[in-house]
């Protein structure tokens, strides 16, 4: 795997696929590989991904109209919800049937659209929540301060580091009700990586904020790769994926209908009729597989 800089772009990761681009196209350092995941509620097929692989040491974007079933695959792939069929591994180990806590320990870290962050605990206290191994939290270590307290003052420390970076270490002490939506959104990314994850999925970090911290979140989620880490993101601005993403992955009526570079994935017909641009005329189901459109007779 390659980087090109260019002088006012990110450095963005090149050669992350083998063969020929089409949907679930193999990479060559997978992190994450689903196979055959299906959920249904009802008569509702939601999701049903045949094959999908995402890239180490890169940033993939999710994109898809709404509906498509991205965040439900996120729930899928995290272990917050159950498919009536597929498997899906992470690092080589297999994640069905590993709850989400779990899931978690393991390095693969999610965010939501609507944040979780718990407005009546400070800020400090929210991230220190999202840090692992801490001996206090067993009842019989917990009556021997000796044994948990070295340990809390890591866990501080890193969690001050981590508000310092995030621009929101003179916060810390404020309960986080008290923040805006955009800082809720820092804060839940930077409580993610109290558990230094391998893999960070956000569901549209950009939903909802002030455009004055756009781009503070833009440059949070290019850190991420810089730092090692691999990103999925789902995201509806464009703009935004033609920016950071190495990767695009197309979801609509719950498969996967497209792949590749994000300036080449804009330009498919696929996505254009997910996005019903000028191809609304063409049913999206002829596109997904779903249904076949009978062939017209040739006029005379």
């Amino acid at each position: 795997m390659s980087s090109n800089p260019t002088s006012s772009s990110p450095v963005k990761s090149t050669g992350l696929h083998t063969g020929a681009i089409k949907p679930g196209v193999a990479k060559k350092d997978p992190i994450l590989i689903a196979d055959h995941v299906k959920r249904q509620f009802g008569g509702l097929v939601a999701v049903d991904v045949e094959h999908v692989e995402i890239p180490r040491n890169a940033i993939t974007a999710l994109i898809g109209p709404n509906g498509a079933g991205k965040t439900t695959f996120f729930n899928l792939l995290t272990g917050f919800d159950t498919p009536n069929e597929g498997t899906w591994s992470f690092n080589g180990k297999s994640l069905a049937k590993v709850s989400a806590f779990k899931v978690a320990r393991m390095g693969l870290i999610r965010t939501f659209q609507l944040t979780k962050a718990l407005g009546l605990l400070t800020v400090m206290d929210n991230m220190k929540l999202g840090s692992t191994s801490q001996p206090g939290e067993r009842l019989g270590a917990s009556l021997f301060p000796f044994v948990w307290k070295k340990k809390d003052r890591e866990i501080d420390d890193k969690a001050m580091d981590l508000l310092k970076r995030f621009k929101l270490d003179a916060k810390k002490d404020d309960f986080a009700a008290s923040l805006s939506g955009g800082q809720r959104k820092l804060l839940e990314m930077a409580r993610a990586l109290m558990t230094d994850p391998e893999l960070v999925m956000l569901d549209e970090p950009m939903a909802g904020v002030n455009p004055a911290l756009t781009e503070s979140l833009l440059e949070h989620i290019l850190g991420l790769k810089k730092a090692g880490m691999t990103v999925l993101f789902v995201e509806h601005d464009m703009h935004m994926v033609r920016h950071i993403a190495d990767w695009v992955i197309v979801m609509a009526e719950g498969r996967v209908v497209a792949e590749g570079d994000p300036h080449e994935v804009m330009k498919n017909p696929a996505v254009i009729d997910a996005y019903l641009g000028s191809h609304q005329d063409t049913d999206l189901g002829a596109v997904t597989g779903r249904i076949t459109l009978p062939k017209l007779p040739k006029e005379k």
